[in-house]
C-alpha cells in the first residue's frame, strides 16, 4: 500500500474527497456509485455489471479475507476504481491467495482508502449518481473535477459489447466448476450435480459465473452466446429455454438486444435477470429510466405482489423498467419496498418472466434462488 501517495476523488458537481492510495496509481473517470454489502468485495470487483464505474463500499473495513481465485465472477475485475474507508493491512483467511492491494495493482486499478465513504454516500443519495475522477496525479481538485465533467458516464453507453463473450461456448461441459461445496468437519466436501434435464441458451450481456454454476446445479446444460447473437442462431441450437443475463451500461443503448429478444418471444420460455429484465422490458414495448442513485448491495427488500412475501435481495443496477410504459399483457409481479420500482414482471400469455435482482446471490442472501426452479417448471410445462 502506498500510504505516502495522495488519492483524490473529485465529483462532477465540484465536491471532492482526499485519501491515501492503494492498488495501482493513475487516473480513472467513470460514474461513481456505492454498494452497501458488508462482504463480497471480490465479487463486486469482478462483476461485469460494474463496467465503467468507480465503486465505493459503505462498509468501513474492506480486505479482511483477501482475494482468492474461486470467488471471481469473471476472469478479471471490471471496476474503473475502488473507494473504501479503511483497508485491512493483513488479510486473514485460509482461502486467501493475495491481498486486495496486490490484486488491484496486478490489474492496474487505482484504489483510494481513508476516504469518508459515509459522507460520499450521503452526498450521492442527495444529489444523485454522477461522474467522478479518481486520481493519484498531483493535480488540483478543480482540474480533477473538469476531467470528471469531460469523461464518459453510463447514460447512453453500450458496455455490453466490451464484456460479452465473442464466441459461442458450452459452460462447464465436464462438470468441474459447478459442483457445490461445503465444509463438513475438517475437510471440504463436494455434493453431486443433478443429471441434466434441460438445454438452455444464455445470452451473455456480462454474465456472472455463479449464475452459470447455479443453472447447472438446477439441472440445466448451458450454452452461452454473445450478446449480439441473432434470434435464429440461438434457436438453431434447439434450446428448451432462453436465459437473459445481467450486464453493464444503459439498457436503452442496446437496440440490437431489444430486437433479438422480441424475436425470441413466443418461441421459447424466457427468464431474464437484471439487465436481461430491462432488455425484456424494451422487447415488451416498454422503456426504462435512470434511478437517482441505483440499488447496489445485498439488503434490498422486494415484495412479491402475488403472495405478499418479502425477500431480502442482492442487487446491482442503476436503471429501472417504467411500469407505466408496459403493455396490458405484462404484469408487474415484484416491487422494491424502498422506492416502489419494478423488480419483477411476467407476460400474461407467453412463458416469459424476469426479475431485476440477482437470484444467484454472489454476494448476497439466498432468498431468491427459487427462480431457477421456476424457470425449470416453466420449461417443463411447455414441453
Amino acid at each position: 500500500m502506498r500510504s505516502d501517495v495522495r488519492t483524490l476523488l473529485a465529483l462532477e458537481d465540484g465536491r471532492y474527497f482526499e485519501g491515501e492510495s492503494f492498488g495501482a496509481i493513475g487516473t480513472r473517470v467513470g460514474e461513481v456509485c456505492f454498494n452497501t454489502a458488508m462482504t463480497g468485495y471480490q465479487e463486486v470487483l469482478t462483476d461485469p455489471s460494474y463496467r465503467g464505474q468507480i465503486v465505493a463500499m459503505t462498509y468501513p473495513l474492506i480486505g479482511n479475507y483477501g482475494i482468492n481465485s474461486l470467488d471471481q465472477e469473471s476472469r478479471s475485475p471490471h471496476v474503473r476504481g475502488f473507494v473504501i474507508e479503511e483497508l485491512t493491512q493483513i488479510p486473514s483467511n485460509w482461502r486467501s491467495e493475495m491481498s486486495l492491494d496486490e490484486y488491484l495493482r496486478r490489474w492496474n486499478i487505482p484504489g483510494g482508502q481513508e476516504i469518508d465513504t459515509r459522507a460520499l454516500t450521503r452526498h450521492l443519495r442527495t444529489r444523485g449518481a454522477m461522474k467522478a475522477c479518481l486520481t493519484t496525479e498531483q493535480i488540483s481538485p478543480a482540474e480533477a473535477t473538469q476531467r470528471a465533467i469531460e469523461g464518459e458516464g453510463v447514460i447512453g453507453m453500450d458496455y455490453v459489447r466490451e464484456v460479452s463473450t465473442n464466441k459461442i461456448y458450452r459452460w462447464d461441459p465436464e462438470d468441474k466448476f459447478s459442483v457445490p461445496w461445503s465444509i463438513a468437519g475438517n475437510g471440504e466436501t463436494k455434493r453431486a450435480l443433478p443429471p441434466i434435464k434441460f438445454q438452455v441458451v444464455a445470452y451473455d450481456y456480462g454474465i456472472k459465473e455463479n449464475i452459470l454454476r447455479l443453472l447447472r446445479q438446477k439441472g440445466f446444460a448451458v450454452t452461452v452466446v454473445p450478446a449480439a447473437t441473432p434470434a435464429d442462431v440461438a434457436l438453431a441450437l434447439n434450446p428448451d429455454g432462453i436465459f437473459l443475463s445481467n450486464g453493464p451500461g444503459d439498457p436503452a443503448a442496446l437496440p440490437y438486444a431489444h430486437e433479438t429478444v422480441h424475436d425470441l418471444m413466443g418461441k421459447k420460455p424466457i427468464f431474464g435477470i437484471c439487465l436481461g429484465h430491462q432488455i425484456l422490458g424494451f422487447a415488451f414495448g416498454g422503456s426504462t429510466f435512470k434511478l437517482k442513485f441505483g440499488h447496489r448491495g445485498a439488503n434490498q427488500p422486494v415484495k412479491d405482489l402475488r403472495t405478499g412475501k418479502v425477500a431480502i435481495t442482492a442487487q446491482n443496477h442503476g436503471f429501472a423498467v417504467d411500469a407505466e410504459s408496459l403493455p396490458t399483457d405484462v404484469e408487474v409481479t415484484h416491487i422494491n419496498l424502498n422506492d416502489r420500482t419494478v423488480e419483477g414482471m411476467r407476460h400474461k400469455e407467453l412463458p416469459i418472466f424476469s426479475v431485476q435482482y440477482h437470484p444467484e446471490a454472489a454476494p448476497g442472501p439466498h432468498d431468491a434462488t427459487y427462480f431457477f426452479d421456476q424457470f425449470a417448471e416453466l420449461i417443463e410445462k411447455q414441453k
